[in-house]
């Protein structure tokens, strides 16, 4: 049976109200923030949890590709059909209860992170993960593909808050991996092998949340720099004394300049409000590096951490600002939120890769970086988590121009290549999809493919979810990159 025939047996069995052929509705759910188009079949709006079975059953009977679908905001293309077939869309899976005795949450796989942890915050609770989409990522998203944040440094991944997963496998069964318990030591641990596993061994209906304690208090402090290596020098110093920030982000002077520029023409009451020291520095050169660091817990403890805090950032900036009234440190993170899309003033198509380097080699990995940019005269705009070595890449082109889209395609490989030699990983917190397939040769030997490739077979047969992910040759400085607005560009 073909795909059209298949597709009218699905409409059959669910109806119109859960199926939808609709040309608009179908491109809607082609890409994710990769912005790479690939159109399905039919875009599935599930009941319940009998018709997620239904929809699996058939496309393993038909051979047909199913995607599982949240927000789009995945930068990778992992939620992109690129296999056609159909795209089942869990965005209106709302349901979400929190457990305060417990301090547990069940959240449906729709359920946003931002309004998970307002739920959370209710309770005097919280859910750390942080990704700078939480806005809009959504839980099940973000379990696929293991999102860190900007807080994974003190407070871990989302690994480290699945408490149990729920949901079916590939061949279209119903199982659960744990339960709302403290303590689960019984069989494998099948629910940590979902886990960043991209929605190719299993479809997540529902999932058991762990909550800590809301901190009471907070404290941010902005640092600037003459040099990227001053900023990474200073983090590293700050964890050597023995701080451990909630948040440690830094901003070399590529990323600054063009996050001022973007908020400049769009908004200027909000550069208008920015610390005094940063607007300065704006209007001179050399452009400022930049720290923004965050300590949180009890008031009495943040007075203390926010002291030695300045105390070791002022043996190394001269501008440094501790004193900041809660509506400018939102602006700060605003600001911070938005340096991704602020890029696209640098050349009108990216290649981002959220890699991760030991402590040690960061300063290497800056002065790599560094020799790109002078080697392609590509901008080379970098910002990311210096408390965990987390850092996101950015080889910015014009992709009407061939010449600069071979220079950003070698550029990417040869960083890739770089980073697994300096003993780092190639993503450490947005997975592979299909943005990352080309680098998964340097990070695994040939012996750790095949182990994943058979798991993929085993549990999925017919090879219907998800499938040409991870492993499989592609080339996304090849893609055409769509022109459409996202919920989450400003």
């Amino acid at each position: 049976m073909n795909l059209n025939s298949a597709t009218g047996e699905l409409l059959v069995e669910l109806g119109n109200q859960q199926v939808s052929t609709d040309p608009g509705e179908l491109y809607r759910v082609s890409m994710d923030n990769l912005r790479y188009s690939r159109l399905p079949a039919a875009r599935i709006f599930p009941d319940n949890e009998e018709s997620v079975a239904k929809v699996i059953q058939l496309a393993n009977k038909h051979r047909i590709a199913v995607t599982a679908r949240g927000a789009g905001s995945a930068t990778t293309g992992a939620a992109t059909p690129v296999a056609g077939g159909w795209v089942l869309d869990f965005s209106g899976w709302k349901q979400l209860h929190i457990d305060p005795i417990a301090r547990m949450a069940y959240a449906q796989p729709g359920v946003v992170l931002g309004d998970l942890d307002a739920a959370a915050g209710r309770h005097a609770l919280t859910y750390p993960p942080d990704p700078g989409s939480k806005a809009y990522a959504t839980v099940a998203g973000t379990i696929a593909t293991n999102a860190g944040g900007m807080r994974g440094a003190k407070y871990g991944v989302t690994r480290d808050y699945v408490v149990a997963l729920e949901g079916f496998l590939p061949t279209g069964e119903f199982v659960r991996w744990g339960g709302n318990l403290k303590k689960f030591s019984s069989g494998y641990n099948l629910r940590d092998l979902w886990i960043g596993s991209e929605g190719t061994l299993g479809i997540i209906t529902g999932a058991i949340l762990k909550l800590i304690p809301k901190p009471d208090a907070q404290a941010t402090c902005l640092a600037l720099f003459e040099t990227d290596k001053a900023a990474l020098e200073c983090a590293q110093q700050i964890l050597l004394d023995g701080q451990t920030p909630s948040a440690m982000e830094f901003l070399d002077a590529q990323t600054v300049e063009c996050t001022f520029k973007f908020w400049e023409t769009r908004e200027p009451g909000l550069i208008n409000s920015l610390p005094d020291c940063l607007r300065r520095r704006m209007g001179g050169q050399p452009v400022p590096s930049v720290l923004l660091v965050e300590v949180d817990g009890r008031s009495n403890e943040v007075k203390e951490q926010l002291a030695a805090l300045v105390d070791c950032i002022g043996k190394s900036s001269r501008d440094l600002v501790s004193a900041i009234d809660k509506e400018t440190v939102e602006i700060l993170w605003k600001l911070r939120r938005s340096c991704s899309q602020a890029m696209f003033q640098l050349g009108n198509r990216k290649l981002n890769e959220d890699v991760v380097v030991p402590f040690e080699s960061q300063l290497a990995l800056m002065e790599f970086v560094a020799e790109l940019k002078q080697e392609t005269g590509l901008p080379t705009p970098t910002f990311g988590h210096a408390a965990d070595g987390n850092f996101h890449v950015h080889i910015m082109y014009d992709d009407n121009d061939p010449r600069q889209t071979r220079k950003a395609s070698e550029a990417i490989d040869k960083l890739m290549a770089k980073v697994v030699d300096l003993g780092g990983a190639i993503s450490g917190e947005h997975g592979i999809g299909l943005a990352k397939a080309p680098f998964v040769g340097y990070q695994f030997s040939e012996p750790e493919i095949a182990a994943m490739r058979s798991i993929k077979k085993t549990l999925d047969p017919n090879n219907v979810l998800n499938p040409d992910k991870l492993w499989h040759p592609c080339e996304p400085w090849g893609f055409p990159r769509e022109n459409v607005r996202m919920p989450w560009d400003h």
